[in-house]
């Protein structure tokens, strides 16, 4: 670990084991087990961190459910008092901007200016935005009348109750406010499982909270391994999971949740086509496509991993990505110099390089990349690959690696339907200088966000999701709002 590098906050914080956050209050695990959380750059150990088990989960449901119910602290909020604590855990996530940041280069090998700029600055915007929500949850009034009598009829939205939140490792603290902004805008309690391999970031953002002045038991943070957020799943007192990560475990909680018919939303894994046509500008297509494939160190969902190029400018965009990714510096996230950091994983690591083995196998060709950088941390070089086939597995797995496979298409039908000959349906993108080439392609891709001449644009206003095995319901926005209330119907007789 490079102390050097850090604040004297952040070494205070990483210096001791941390503990799990439930009603309030750190405290070790009921069992006493603890893991290790590894930078991903040097691969030692950073501190121990205490491991939620079942019995930890039954405390941290229970005191959700206390802080959920009638007459608790929570629920005296007003929609008004909700939105003012929001908004002043906008303004400490950003006084502590360069602490989160460091969280997450530390625990995910994120760069730092990334990290600070990009995920800090977007959770705590995330805040800000849901906090004037709070008080325009409303319901509609419907005219209802019969031969004998007149009614009035009025819908409420309420909370549903305690709402589970799993999130994954590619963007811990952002995707931690995906989960926990929402559900407490309208009123419900929360227990955050963060992906063990980065729990830092979100225990500090529980103290965080608690800070701003959140009641005990609203936002509960329980790190641990698959068999926690089974246990969630599972418990008869959680309301709703919202889960984001792979489409294998996305299913199985599906499963699981069906049980009691628990509230799910997810969003799953992606394989998102990007598709160049010839009257691109290629000025703007390149950068951007190599921008779409290696944006996170490739682990990102919504990346667009899969390249269609109009075959009159194949060569020339795939020379243009391969020279991009060529230049990309691969290094520590605490470097200035660094564009892209190591992998989260050794586990992620072997699966990554694996797939690279696995496509020189199959016969495809390696443009450029395909290899570790250094003997110590998990780096790659980010990949480019061409005489690809739409049988090889590089073409039909989400790899969630800075790869991607470029492919020619002759027509505008090919190129649809290559692009939708996939299991997912989570993002896409079409660059051409016909606006309505661009519309048209677009509007028959089959993904829930779709980039026309730009890839990763996004604003906390739009609502995300995924068509297909790439998940259910849609976060942030409105319908975000929505997706955590439950709809009432009320009717009087006048």
């Amino acid at each position: 670990m490079t102390t050097d590098a850090l604040l004297p906050s952040v070494a205070s914080f990483v210096s001791a084991p941390k503990q799990l956050l439930i009603d309030g209050e750190l405290r070790d695990a009921a069992d006493g087990r603890t893991f290790a959380t590894v930078d991903p750059a040097t691969e030692n150990e950073i501190t121990q961190v205490a491991q939620a088990g079942a019995e930890d989960v039954n405390r941290a449901v229970a005191s959700a459910r206390r802080a959920f119910e009638h007459g608790s602290d929570w629920n005296r909020f007003t929609p008004r008092q909700r939105g003012r604590l929001m908004w002043r855990i906008a303004d400490l996530l950003e006084e502590h901007a360069d602490e989160f940041a460091q969280l997450e280069a530390l625990d995910g090998g994120k760069p730092f200016v990334g990290a600070r700029d990009g995920d800090v600055a977007t959770a705590a915007e995330l805040f800000r935005y849901f906090a004037g929500w709070a008080n325009k949850i409303e319901g509609t009034t419907i005219p209802l009348s019969s031969e004998t009598a007149d009614f009035l009829a009025y819908t409420v939205r309420e909370p549903i109750g305690v709402v589970a939140g799993i999130v994954p490792w590619n963007f811990p603290l952002t995707m931690a406010a995906f989960k926990i902004v929402p559900a407490i805008t309208v009123g419900n309690t929360v227990i955050l499982k963060p992906a063990e391999q980065t729990p830092l970031s979100a225990l500090r953002l529980g103290e965080l909270m608690l800070e701003a002045g959140l009641p005990a038991g609203v936002v509960n943070v329980l790190p641990g391994f698959g068999d926690t957020g089974a246990a969630l799943v599972d418990h008869i007192d959680v309301d709703k999971v919202a889960f984001t990560g792979s489409t294998a475990v996305g299913k199985v909680i599906a499963a699981a949740a069906s049980r009691n018919l628990k509230k799910v939303s997810l969003e799953l894994g992606g394989k998102a086509p990007n598709i160049v046509f010839d009257d691109a500008d290629l000025s703007k297509a390149i950068p951007g496509s190599a921008h779409a494939a290696f944006f996170n160190q490739g682990q990102c969902c919504v990346n667009g991993s899969r390249l269609y190029v109009q075959r009159g400018v194949y060569d020339e965009v795939v020379a243009g990505i391969s020279e991009i990714a060529k230049g990309i510096t691969v290094g520590s996230a605490f470097d200035e110099r660094t564009d892209m950091g190591p992998l989260i994983s050794d586990e992620q690591f072997s699966k990554v390089t694996g797939y690279l083995e696995a496509g020189v196998a199959a016969g495809a060709t390696v443009a450029e990349g395909g290899v570790r950088v250094g003997d110590r941390g998990y780096f790659v070089r980010p990949t480019v690959f061409t005489d690809v086939s739409e049988q090889m597995s590089i073409q039909t797995d989400e790899i969630f690696g800075p790869v991607v496979t470029a492919v020619p298409f002759d027509t505008e039908e090919q190129a649809i339907a290559a692009a939708n000959n996939t299991r997912y349906g989570l993002a896409a993108g079409v660059w051409s200088r016909d606006i309505g080439t661009a519309h048209r392609v677009g509007g028959r891709l089959r993904a829930g966000t779709v980039w026309l001449n730009s890839w990763h644009a996004d604003d906390v206003t739009l609502p995300r999701g995924g068509y297909k095995e790439s998940g259910w319901g849609r976060e942030l926005g409105s319908f975000g709002v929505e997706d955590y209330t439950e709809l009432k119907t009320i009717i009087a007789e006048l």
